[in-house]
């Protein structure tokens, strides 16, 4: 069974049995579930809903779907095709409609995908909302509009050229001196959407660039998972030393991760550190990562006076915090960008845009850049649960045991020493604990995991 339910959405491997796996008759469950749910909010007041897809391979059978579902239950469409998360995010917003469905399951494998949901401001369901739509779906409280009340069908294409426009025009991009730095940069867009926006971005941004695996056929390459391991291709390209960097993005193009000039990865965690450093030699404030982040944000933020805070992980977590400390800037680890003044939402054109802005202001290679943050290594553990095990205890115990260090408690334990810190957290998908430690090396990193992972089996004997 790979069907997985959850405050933001639906995702599951395409094809089998109802309530297995994502197939027809669930997507028009859940789906109509949502549009239930946005119509008794009480904020539906223009009736349109927004969808957009990255290019996997089952998306246009999901996209037709989701579409006649929406228009059954009485919402007009505005169907905005290939597009990235960000690009169907802003077009929530742009369009003034009442939500936003986007058909992508981010960096699974091609045999997945899944529905994302959004409210009226383009940004994610809190968890109220995403339980309320479950609760509707597992009861099936909704009905359908009659032939007099039935949705529209409308095809926009327009919103990309929108989103690159709403980028050049941050007040931070510098357009003309990324023009004059000259750069040539390598593009990994994973057979995905990646491949239609980005080169249209960087044309507009004056920037030379060859694309690898651009063509959108949703068959992709390699994992498409930007992590290390599966960048052999183009970390081998950049050793030709014909580029100045590397940009990778996940099929649904929220995801950034740069590659330096001389082939090393630059790391997916400083991708956030680096552009916050620029925003914030600008425009100083408060920054926000969640708790499973490089402690590189904290130092950087430090280093400009604002004040740095941790979020519970997930980005509607993130983006809520921001909120609340009015972060100018903040994110995830994962090489997710998100900067108010273009939206609540990670946004890897966003964060291309500042990186290049940043690199031509600072006149360095891309390796220069990164000697220039402190270095943090982050080792990521697992503890596999039985059902018999009592994972609150467990964290209650680490945190009893570390109380005499700086212990948070808001998503799992997080227990921060002065030079290194370890985060447990209970998994939303998988019966596990997740460990992530951090450290100045990754052996220490390492050992610092499986410390606090021995603890835990000893408790289970």
């Amino acid at each position: 069974m790979t069907l997985i339910k959850s405050i933001s959405g639906i995702r599951g491997t395409i094809g089998g049995h109802t309530g297995d796996t994502l197939n027809p008759l669930d997507i028009v469950k859940f789906v109509t579930a949502y549009a239930t749910y946005i119509r008794r909010s009480g904020k539906s007041s223009s009736g349109k809903i927004v969808v957009g897809r990255d290019a996997r391979i089952s998306g246009e059978m999901v996209r037709s779907v989701v579409c006649g579902t929406l228009m059954g239950v009485g919402y007009d469409v505005i169907d905005i095709g290939l597009a990235t998360t960000p690009t169907t995010e802003l077009a929530v917003r742009m369009s003034g409609a009442d939500g936003g469905i986007i058909i992508t399951a981010s960096h699974n494998p091609r045999q997945w995908n899944a529905l994302k949901l959004l409210n009226c401001e383009g940004e994610f369901l809190d968890k109220a909302a995403g339980n309320e739509v479950l609760d509707i779906a597992e009861k099936e409280d909704f009905e359908y509009a009659d032939i007099d009340t039935l949705g529209h069908y409308i095809k926009d294409d327009s919103f990309n050229r929108r989103h690159i426009d709403s980028v050049l025009a941050l007040s931070l991009v510098d357009v003309e001196a990324v023009k004059k730095a000259h750069f040539r940069v390598c593009v990994d867009a994973i057979n995905s959407v990646g491949g239609i926006i980005l080169p249209e971005l960087l044309e507009a941004l004056g920037v030379d660039y060859e694309i690898l695996n651009g063509e959108p056929t949703g068959d992709f390459a390699h994992n498409p998972e930007p992590l290390e391991k599966n960048l052999g291709g183009i970390m081998e390209r950049m050793r030709s030393g014909e580029f100045s960097l590397g940009i990778v993005v996940d099929p649904d193009v929220d995801r950034l991760a740069f590659i330096c000039e001389d082939g090393r990865m630059f790391g997916e965690e400083y991708t956030l550190v680096s552009v916050a450093d620029y925003v914030l030699s600008h425009t100083p404030g408060n920054t926000v990562s969640n708790l499973s982040s490089t402690r590189a944000l904290r130092d950087v933020t430090e280093k400009h006076g604002g004040c740095y805070t941790a979020s519970a992980v997930g980005e509607v977590n993130v983006t809520t915090k921001m909120k609340e400390v009015g972060a100018v800037i903040g994110g995830e680890g994962n090489g997710g960008v998100i900067y108010p003044e273009s939206h609540y939402g990670r946004d890897a054109l966003v964060g291309i845009a500042l990186f290049l802005s940043s690199l031509a202001h600072k006149g360095c290679k891309v390796s220069e850049l990164r000697a220039t943050f402190p270095d943090y290594y982050i080792a990521k553990n697992r503890i596999d649960l039985t059902p018999s095990t009592d994972v609150d205890a467990i964290l209650d115990k680490v945190k009893q045991m570390y109380s005499n260090e700086q212990v948070n408690d808001v998503d799992g334990v997080k227990i921060d020493f002065p030079d290194k810190w370890v985060h447990l957290r209970k998994s939303n998908t998988e019966p596990i604990i997740r460990v992530y430690s951090e450290a100045s090396s990754m052996e220490e990193a390492d050992a610092l995991g499986k410390k606090i992972m021995q603890v835990v089996y000893d408790m289970q004997k």
